[in-house]
């Protein structure tokens, strides 16, 4: 270890050639995609810049590495910024403009650097946006971009901090839903929990990421399926001018990336580029290095494809998938907290991919474009539950499940003087299989189920008093062939949305609006004698009323405040357990595969205030405080309970500052008060352990501690000729604040470490919390 410190001295303590100078490279286009000639692409606090050519094309030479604001500009439509772009010798990707046309009824339309914070006029409160270097130099995100996504406002730390579940202002981890290129991802996680969303490593590869923007209300009429709220991951193109490899190597894995033209001839840029990745886990060898028992062994692939077409049209392939293998290892010294894991861990086979296709077409007219996607998606899920994980042996519990999803999405987008409309359909072939059996519970069944989900929205925007007052209106309908009494005038959603700057720089914002989620396959395919006994579950309901007040500080900086509710109609409530689905799915458990009443109520409501500075002078950083209550009912509609997720109080600070010749420190700061548990039934759990059996009749008596958690990363760059290095040193909870879990339970041992007689249950000793440091590398060449 002294060793490799001293290596990683020497590494950041060099200086590489100064000379060194590189490219900016882009388009400018309009919202419909017709290329903007002559618009204007400058650095910010720089006299360096470029004008666009015939094709909306940019090139900005003899500029230093570092980090830099671009701003481009153009007659008679809105500037935009791309804050924090990080700039090397090698691998830089494109940096392209979507610029929004300026009303026709401004009195006077200039080029102008006022370039403001914005949000979509569709959905302006209520959403975040991280830039990729953000992402890619995030404190304690281990290039996870899912795990990035968990310190926008609102979101709760998962129970323990170790998982990256989506608990957005007191919903749970199944009400998101992901979309990558306008593609849906139904799984982002490796060991996904199934019927939810979240596990402990995300599946994206963050050298793909152009950016990535959090919806947590006033979300498009576009999307379905989502209760609380929408993830937008945004991949860049690869190359259409060189090759380029990306090779990075983190805490727990290595990832190796390339990128270039296909088809390319002479000098000429490409029509086609493409870029390709592979992640390896290296956590098992990690593990079995440090004594721990599990072994969680992962690969994922991504890729993209583009292919320009022609001016007016371009199609992109794009493509996720894994193979994850989760099992256990008793060798060596195991006691505790260990112990614990090596009995009751599941063993966890997946393999997931998604494959999509998207054509854009542009209409000739300049007045909108057209687009069209189709993709696939499979889930193949084996879980299981052995008495003796020693041996594999005592098998009593068994999941074999495959999911199937055939998507097309078809949606036209038209612009008319002001106005804005948008209209489309989707189509969805759903194809479930199960196979389940529970020794414990004495039910075994199998299960197929196939069915159609269809759907449609449209939605109008528009600005008034120049551009002061913004209102977008939707509305959308869902149904399906399978479920009983869910039609499309069953499901339809309004939504609206509004933002009126009163006075110069202050904006009063509202939305409210209504969004339907149908059951998880594993609600739906289960069997109880040959019957789906889940076959009339209702659509889950939830009305969201949102009111913000923002002041605009600068051009890169804004405080907001938003006070919100969400109301909840026709929660999944458990039969046997007696509670509702809310308080489940963020642990590795099978979510759903059980009888329901989709009878239960929610709601939460809260306060959320933000501050948001982007890169302005070295500095950038996003400060959060939510105040909120999250309470769920069982089948007594008018009983309601503080849910898991019910901490109160959420606190994040995420900030950078840079330094001079390339140096960066960054930090994260997460806080969330104390949670409602559910008890563990000691007097069952003792019968049939190694299952634990928890007692949701006493939901809420005991409570978790506090979440505390402050990461600091240090990251040094360098750049050569033919060759870009960063280095990077990370301290994952430099507090040493022990993280808050659930009481732990296993056998009492004698002094032999033999199972006393009679069996009795101890509970575990919870270790002190400890900072982890760690260290990486990324490589471009």
């Amino acid at each position: 270890m002294r060793k490799l410190l001293s290596i990683l001295f020497i590494l950041l303590t060099i200086n590489a050639y100064s000379q060194i100078s590189t490219s900016i490279t882009g388009y400018v286009t309009d919202e419909s995609g017709m290329a903007l000639i002559g618009a204007s692409v400058y650095l910010e606090n720089t006299t360096q810049g470029a004008i666009t050519n015939e094709n909306g094309y940019f090139q900005i030479t003899k500029v230093k590495p570092g980090s830099y604001n671009l701003v481009a500009s153009y007659l008679g439509y809105k500037s935009q910024t791309r804050y924090n772009i990080d700039i090397k010798s090698v691998g830089n990707q494109e940096y392209n403009f979507v610029l929004e046309e300026a009303s026709t009824n401004l009195s006077e339309i200039v080029i102008s650097n006022q370039n403001k914070i914005t949000r979509p006029r569709e959905t302006p409160l209520s959403t975040q946006r991280l830039s990729a270097v953000e992402i890619a130099t995030y404190p304690g995100g281990n290039n996870d971009v899912v795990r990035v996504a968990q310190t926008f406002p609102g979101i709760s730390p998962s129970p323990g901090g170790f998982r990256n579940d989506l608990i957005i202002r007191g919903g749970a981890p199944n009400e998101s839903v992901y979309y990558l290129d306008g593609i849906e991802i139904p799984n982002i996680n490796h060991f996904s929990t199934q019927g939810s969303s979240g596990g402990p490593v995300g599946m994206l590869n963050v050298s793909f990421i152009d950016d990535v923007m959090l919806s947590t209300s006033a979300f498009g009429s576009q999307y379905d399926n989502a209760l609380s709220g929408v993830l937008q991951f945004s991949q860049r193109e690869g190359s259409r001018s060189s090759y380029h490899t990306n090779f990075r190597l983190s805490a727990s894995e290595a990832a190796l990336t390339h990128e270039g033209p296909l088809f390319k001839k002479g000098k000429e840029q490409s029509k086609t580029s493409y870029m390709v990745s592979v992640r390896r886990s290296y956590l098992q060898f990690l593990f079995e290095l440090i004594g721990l028992p599990i072994r969680p062994d992962y690969w994922d692939y991504q890729y993209k494809v583009t292919h320009r077409i022609d001016k007016y049209n371009t199609l992109n392939l794009i493509g996720l998938g894994s193979i994850d293998d989760f099992a256990v290892d008793d060798s060596g010294d195991i006691e505790g907290d260990e112990l614990s894991i090596l009995e009751q861990a599941p063993f966890i086979e997946q393999q997931s991919n998604t494959i999509g296709l998207s054509w854009r077409h542009r209409f000739k007219t300049g007045k909108g474009f057209m687009q069209t996607s189709i993709s696939n998606n499979v889930l193949k899920n084996d879980f299981s539950r052995y008495e003796d994980n020693r041996n594999q042996s005592g098998l009593y519990f068994r999941n074999d499940s495959r999911e199937t999803e055939t998507k097309l999405h078809w949606a036209i987008t038209s612009f008319k003087n002001d106005w804005k409309f948008q209209t489309g359909l989707n189509l969805q072939y759903s194809d479930y299989k199960n196979k389940t059996f529970d020794l414990n519970d004495n039910y075994a069944y199998e299960t197929e189920i196939d069915f159609m989900k269809y759907g449609g929205f449209a939605n109008i925007t528009r600005s008034f008093l120049d551009e002061r007052l913004d209102l977008s209106f939707g509305l959308r309908m869902d149904g399906d062939s399978f479920t009983n009494g869910n039609s499309l005038l069953s499901t339809l959603s309004p939504r609206m949305a509004l933002s009126y700057e009163f006075v110069d720089d202050w904006k009063l914002k509202a939305s409210v609006g209504r969004y339907y989620k149908i059951a998880p396959y594993t609600i739906l395919g289960y069997q109880e004698n040959g019957n789906f006994v889940n076959k009339d579950a209702d659509y889950t309901r939830s009305d969201h009323f949102v009111l913000g007040l923002e002041r605009i500080l600068g051009p890169a900086a804004s405080i907001s405040l938003e006070a919100f509710y969400k109301k909840y109609e026709d929660y999944p409530v458990s039969i046997v357990d007696q509670v509702s689905l809310a308080n489940k799915g963020a642990d590795f458990e099978v979510l759903g595969n059980e009888a329901v009443e989709t009878v239960g109520k929610g709601r939460s409501y809260g306060l959320e205030l933000q501050f948001q500075q982007k890169l302005s002078k070295r500095f950038y950083g996003l400060f959060a405080y939510t105040f909120f209550y999250s309470e769920f009912t069982g089948f007594d509609r008018s009983k309601y309970l503080p849910s898991v997720w019910d901490s109160r109080h959420l606190l994040s600070f995420t900030g950078g500052y840079k330094l001079k010749k390339n140096w960066e420190i960054s930090a994260r700061y997460r806080f969330a008060g104390e949670t409602p548990i559910v008890p563990t039934n000691l007097d069952e759990t003792l019968n049939r352990y190694p299952e634990i059996v928890l007692d949701y009749s006493r939901m809420g008596e005991d409570k978790l501690g506090v979440f505390s958690e402050l990461d600091v990363r240090i990251d040094k760059k360098y750049n050569f000729k033919k060759l870009s290095l960063e280095f990077f040193l990370e301290i994952q909870n430099l507090l040493m604040h022990k993280t808050p879990e659930a009481p732990e339970y296993i056998l009492a041992r004698d002094e032999n470490g033999e199972i006393a007689e009679p069996r009795s249950l101890e509970q575990v000793v919870e270790e002190e919390g400890s900072p982890i440091p760690t260290i990486g590398i990324v490589i471009d060449f």
